[in-house]
């Protein structure tokens, strides 16, 4: 059948399978009038190619890198799915900057990127991200729905408070603004008294 008879068939738009298409997802062949044909029988069996995302905001939690990868794994496993690719990765979740992410993001055959929290993946943002992946037939799995607590959230506010001191202030005063600032809210922290923990 034609690949705009395969998308209706399916419910996704032309485009997406269009993508699909040049991605391999989507067995077929074009015609010499630029037709494509597709040449797949069960257009629901489209293979899902799952890639793990982890992250931390600094070096210091690395530990927690592996083991964020590791609890991630064993939930595909447990869902039957097959890991394609593990991704790694530290930087802050307001970093739109972060090389592994957005290679995984740019990869239009990864159809199911896995995290353990929204935060994970960005701090802010992530209905834009969620309804881009969308539009290309991709989608978040988030483990937890449950609030992350406050993991890494210092590193974060760090990130953005030194962005803001840059543009206020210079490079090299934003440095000095930022430090003198976070002990402030360090020294704060410490002073206020400990809230229970909850299970």
């Amino acid at each position: 059948m034609k690949l705009s008879a395969y998308a209706k068939k399916i419910g996704i738009s032309y485009d997406t399978a269009l993508r699909w298409f040049k991605a391999g997802k989507i067995a077929g062949y074009q015609a010499d009038t630029g037709t494509i044909i597709v040449t797949q029988d069960d257009p629901k069996e489209l293979a899902q190619k799952i890639a793990i995302y982890a992250r931390v905001s600094s070096a210091e939690n690395r530990p927690n890198l592996d083991s964020q990868a590791d609890r991630l794994i064993s939930y595909c496993a447990a869902r039957g799915w097959q890991v394609h690719t593990v991704v790694k990765e530290i930087g802050s979740g307001v970093n739109d900057s972060r090389p592994k992410l957005l290679k995984l993001l740019s990869d239009p055959t990864i159809t199911i990127i896995v995290v353990e929290h929204q935060d994970r993946l960005t701090r802010f943002g992530f209905k834009y991200m969620e309804t881009l992946l969308a539009l290309q037939g991709r989608r978040v799995e988030i483990v937890s729905l449950a609030d992350n607590g406050h993991e890494d959230l210092l590193g974060d506010l760090t990130s953005i408070i030194y962005s803001f001191c840059a543009r206020l202030y210079g490079q090299r005063r934003a440095k000095r603004k930022t430090e003198k600032i976070i002990l402030e809210l360090e020294s704060t922290h410490e002073e206020s008294p400990a809230e229970p923990e909850t299970e």
